[in-house]
């Protein structure tokens, strides 16, 4: 399947930035079952300084804010094509190491509530546990847009019964990992069935499963992903994969709007 994607992300500042750095992990690249076939990004207001891939194997382009500004735009647009796996992506590829993906991270950290999770956990084998997993996860949280905080760590989403696809995939990370399965999160984008214009990218996760490599789990849709996803960055949690992070001086009361476009080709 061949994808079209336009991200456009738009800030407004109601007072002058003097000097800001943004880090963008938005670009997909061609591995495992996709294949880039263009891709590119303007930036309308500020200055790309530098492109590079980071120790998860992920591109980030670095931009700067023009002093003065008081409006940015970026625009990510592309094809990629996707061939559809059933969410089976093979061997690791490094550079990290996979042990690094057995490592809990503050967001990630299996409490009281991920270990009773992990406990009512059944399956002959690790895939079908990894299942299970994903459908006890999503049994136990709600999906409601709204209803967390981006801050939320896996424990905090299971407290409140509600979350987004990020706490999805968090909690899975941490039962997973818990589980001695080497596990990563995974922010990309999805051809949606009932739109085409979109405010956010997705999340899901990854574990690695000996014999067969990583595997993919959309937890927020029950599914493994197809052909209507393109994977752009993975990490240990949300910070490591997050589409934009950064610092700026000056430009209080920020205001950011995001719309994306997914449509076949």
């Amino acid at each position: 399947m061949r994808l079209s994607i336009t991200h456009t992300t738009r800030y407004s500042f109601e007072a002058a930035v003097r000097y800001g750095l943004q880090q963008l992990r938005k670009t997909p690249k061609s591995s495992y079952q996709q294949k880039v076939l263009n891709w590119s990004t303007t930036i309308d207001g500020g200055h790309h300084e530098t492109q590079f891939e980071d120790h998860h194997n992920n591109t980030v382009d670095l931009i700067s804010f023009e002093k003065g500004t008081q409006s940015l735009s970026v625009t990510c647009a592309g094809e990629i094509e996707i061939d559809d796996a059933s969410g089976v992506l093979g061997k690791h590829r490094g550079p990290a190491p996979l042990w690094l993906y057995r490592r809990a991270t503050p967001r990630t950290e299996a409490k009281a509530a991920a270990n009773a999770i992990v406990r009512g956990v059944d399956g002959d084998t690790p895939l079908e546990k990894l299942h299970a997993l994903s459908d006890a996860i999503s049994s136990a949280i709600l999906y409601e847009v709204g209803a967390s905080e981006p801050d939320w760590s896996a424990e905090d989403a299971l407290a409140a019964g509600r979350g987004v696809c990020q706490d999805h995939t968090h909690v899975f990370l941490a039962c997973a990992r818990a589980m001695d399965i080497p596990a990563r999160y995974v922010s990309g984008y999805l051809m949606l069935t009932d739109r085409t214009v979109q405010d956010a990218m997705h999340a899901w996760a990854e574990a690695h499963i000996d014999g067969l490599g990583w595997v993919g789990f959309d937890i927020s849709n029950g599914i493994s992903p197809d052909a209507r996803y393109v994977r752009v960055a993975t990490g240990l949690d949300y910070a490591d994969a997050a589409p934009i992070a950064g610092t700026r001086f000056g430009g209080a009361d920020e205001a950011l709007a995001v719309e994306i476009q997914v449509t076949q080709q």
